[in-house]
């Protein structure tokens, strides 16, 4: 068995494209394809230093974000990253414009903690500085749980003892983990 990895930072149709398996958030996962989940859902934390916070107001809505502090984020295509905020139903997406434009999350996270301005993180990866009081989390009523990733695959009659075997084992770690998490 050979396993080509390919990241990519555009949706991709992995059937025109010739791969064998896709991962994506779930609630972008065709409908037509076979998903199993790879883990809970994932939260955005919206975060600062506390060298920025002693210099500035909290923001407390995402409109009273000071937009040229909000650190800018090159997607691989590209586009710059909007920040997605919702509370009780209202959804909002602010475009940074910020002075400070990265295409690396550990960089940004960086310059973040360095005071540089305001960070949009995955929640997991600046879990460890919130909890250490190096970054300070605002607006977290504001970023509720967003569907987690799935591995996606098109339904076929014949899979490889390869393919088959590697999708096994992906169910059987995603139910010991839900299982783990008391899912």
């Amino acid at each position: 068995m050979q396993i080509d990895l390919v990241t990519e930072g555009r949706l991709v149709d992995i059937v025109a494209e010739g791969f064998d398996l896709g991962v994506r958030p779930a609630n972008l996962v065709p409908r037509d394809m076979l998903a199993v989940s790879l883990g809970r859902p994932q939260r955005y934390a919206v975060v600062v230093s506390p060298e920025w916070l002693a210099a500035n107001r909290a923001p407390m809505t995402p409109a009273d974000l000071p937009l040229e502090d909000c650190i800018r984020v090159r997607l691989p295509n590209g586009a710059m990253f909007r920040w997605y905020f919702e509370k009780d139903g209202e959804v909002v997406q602010v475009d940074a414009k910020g002075r400070l434009t990265i295409d690396e999350p550990g960089i940004a996270r960086t310059a973040v903690m360095a005071g540089v301005g305001i960070g949009f993180f995955i929640e997991q990866d600046v879990a460890e500085d919130i909890n250490e009081g190096s970054l300070i989390r605002v607006l977290e009523e504001w970023t509720p749980p967003r569907p987690g990733f799935s591995l996606y695959y098109p339904g076929r009659r014949n899979p490889s003892a390869g393919f088959a075997a590697f999708v096994a084992m992906v169910r059987e770690e995603a139910r010991l983990q839900a299982r783990t998490a008391g899912v």
